[in-house]
């Protein structure tokens, strides 16, 4: 890097000067604005080489990865020749898509291979890999100032999305406690609320819904409306993935709970209470007259296709599955707004549950230390940016990366709504369920009961009444209830 561009470049990294007013002077230079990303992220990794911090102590090592096929892993990749040269190590790593990456976890992981040294996950499989003595708690590392880098911050992610990757291992115990293991290092996570189509609501003339009742009545409305496309998505396929996003963000904002954990920790269904029938109700009015025909099929996929496309008016999903669709070659790239979104029209802002890709270390893995310096590198407020204002590394969990002003102009020029949905809901985004190990197996049981609430098999007062005695049962055997 020439003394000139190297100086406007650390100039923009102390914030002496704005990224604008260094992508202004570097263009004066011939510096293209591609190329200044790169100069800047350069100087970002060269500034970590310069607090002291013995970056070069694992040189020569080797550490491979398990990655799932993900803009998250796009992002480290595109990023990976930085780490290199801070640390002289190589990395290496296999990439699965998603609908076999988890039996490649699974597979390695329990067979006690020594293959991966670290891997991407969901917070939710940990609450399994953990008390399996699969995968190493992260505490021992971040705790120690001889393997953490000072600059390192971890009271810089996210409390709720931190918290929400620790857990003591005791079925009920509370996600964040204080004896909790941090089982994984989170990465990038999903908020939960409104996507909806800025060209049809205005069209249409729809005002953005906010609350569960003009949540309803606003799908209805578009489906009426809109030519060709059905009022929300939804996700419906028989998977705990549909009972995680807005179903039970909506549900949580109403205080309502999956399990109940008594006195004495044992645990008991939660969702048959007069709040939650009200709440399901609602729910399976809303998509049996204004969901997708085959809503039953409804995956993220399936969601996030349709929105992009314009066959439905809004999803109540990921906001970064609304991001994702709002580009590319989507039909209706360019016109998706974004909302945060309170069920219960008493509380005073969002309670998203969460989804969150997270970095874990195998048990099994040979090179601890080492692996170490990469997962706190690829989690650091240094790649977090990069990944943030360069590639597709949406949302952050690093609150100084929510700050930078470049990161939020990108987010507003593109997608209106955004930065101020994420902001308000930020403080109550967390995972909402109970951590215990029949997990999947009873929120797929939940997503079959809505499945057939919304059939018309069983009334909603019916089916959560089996749905609570079928739980119960499930729980007692295996000694939780």
């Amino acid at each position: 890097m020439y003394d000139k561009e190297k100086k406007l470049v650390q100039s923009y990294l102390s914030g002496s000067i704005s990224r604008r007013g260094m992508l202004r002077g570097l263009a004066s230079m011939g510096v293209t604005a591609a190329t200044a990303s790169v100069l800047v992220n350069a100087a970002a990794t060269e500034a970590l080489a310069q607090n002291g911090f013995d970056w070069k102590k694992h040189s020569g090592k080797t550490v491979k990865l398990l990655l799932n096929q993900h803009p998250y892993a796009d992002a480290m990749i595109a990023n990976l020749e930085n780490f290199k040269n801070l640390t002289g190590m190589d990395v290496q790593y296999d990439i699965f898509p998603e609908d076999v990456y988890f039996d490649k976890v699974t597979a390695a992981l329990s067979s006690g291979s020594s293959e991966y040294d670290a891997f991407m996950t969901g917070a939710y499989m940990t609450w399994t890999y953990g008390p399996a003595g699969w995968i190493d708690d992260m505490n021992e590392y971040i705790n120690d100032p001889e393997k953490t880098n000072p600059d390192y911050n971890w009271d810089d992610m996210l409390e709720g999305v931190r918290d929400s990757c620790a857990w003591n291992g005791q079925p009920g115990g509370a996600l964040g406690s204080d004896d909790a293991k941090q089982w994984c290092i989170p990465w990038g996570y999903e908020q939960n609320n409104l996507s909806y189509n800025g060209r049809m609501f205005k069209e249409a003339g729809l005002s953005v819904p906010k609350n569960i009742d003009e949540l309803v009545a606003t799908a209805a409305e578009a489906k009426a409306k809109v030519d060709g496309a059905y009022g929300i998505g939804v996700r419906g396929s028989r998977s705990w993935a549909t009972i995680h996003p807005g179903f039970l963000s909506g549900y949580a904002n109403f205080g309502e709970k999956d399990l109940n954990v008594g006195d004495d920790g044992k645990l008991s269904a939660a969702m048959n209470t007069d709040v939650s029938r009200m709440f399901h109700e609602k729910w399976v009015q809303m998509i049996q007259e204004s969901g997708a025909p085959d809503w039953a099929t409804h995956t993220w996929y399936q969601a996030g296709t349709d929105l992009g496309a314009g066959k439905s008016a809004m999803i109540f999903d990921a906001d970064i599955l609304g991001y994702f669709m709002n580009g590319g070659d989507n039909a209706e790239a360019g016109n998706l707004e974004f909302a945060p979104f309170a069920a219960n029209p008493d509380a005073a802002a969002p309670t998203p549950n969460i989804w969150i890709w997270s970095l874990a270390m195998a048990s099994a893995g040979k090179q601890k230390d080492a692996t170490w310096y990469f997962l706190q590198w690829a989690s650091g407020p240094e790649h977090g940016l990069f990944g943030a204002t360069q590639m597709d590394f949406v949302n952050p969990v690093r609150k100084s990366v929510w700050a930078d002003a470049g990161f939020r102009s990108r987010l507003n020029n593109s997608y209106p709504g955004y930065v101020e949905m994420h902001d308000l809901s930020a403080p109550g985004a967390k995972i909402h369920f109970t951590a215990q190990p029949l997990f999947f197996d009873l929120t797929t049981e939940w997503a079959a009961m809505l499945q057939k609430m919304v059939a018309k098999e069983v009334p909603v007062d019916e089916g959560l009444g089996q749905l609570e005695a079928s739980v119960n049962r499930q729980l007692k055997e295996a000694g939780l209830g």
